[in-house]
């Protein structure tokens, strides 16, 4: 028969939690547990995450390689065969694909950002194309079939 002085905590509910900082009755009372000196015994005490106590940082020790060139171009990538695919599902009327039907139809992610046509997938039918670059077979694939390209100039 279950008294309210005979309850207890089912095993392994109740967590032993370190109260620090409440009195030295506690065992964590004085300097709760930081430490005798130094900025991280101190309240407020603010430090980089990655700052090794005066040692040589990890980012500075640990060897570059490589060239970053801050000026490439990084271009959206769109295929033959997803234009194709948008004339086939009567998504594109006229024929003319420009960035605004391509972002419209979630071809391209942003519709600032430079795209580039590739040649991967077959065309049947002629189109138009606006695009800021475009490959060798792309071209191709398109003026065989009477389309034009027009590059984008930023």
């Amino acid at each position: 028969m279950d008294i309210l002085s005979n309850l207890k905590y089912a095993a392994g509910s109740k967590k032993k939690i370190k109260r620090i900082g409440r009195g030295e009755g506690s065992g964590h009372g004085g300097t709760a547990t930081r430490g005798m000196n130094g900025q991280r015994s101190r309240s407020g005490a603010k430090y980089k995450i990655w700052f090794e106590g005066g040692q040589m940082p990890l980012q500075r020790r640990v060897p570059k390689r490589g060239f970053r060139n801050p000026f490439r171009i990084s271009y959206q990538v769109v295929n033959l065969n997803k234009l194709q695919k948008l004339i086939d599902t009567k998504k594109v009327e006229d024929g003319n694909i420009n960035p605004t039907v391509l972002y419209k139809n979630k071809v391209i992610s942003k519709a600032a950002a430079p795209y580039k046509i590739l040649g991967n997938g077959e065309l049947k039918t002629k189109i138009n194309v606006e695009a800021h670059a475009f490959s060798a077979s792309a071209k191709q694939k398109i003026e065989s079939l009477g389309g034009t390209i027009k590059e984008i100039k930023d």
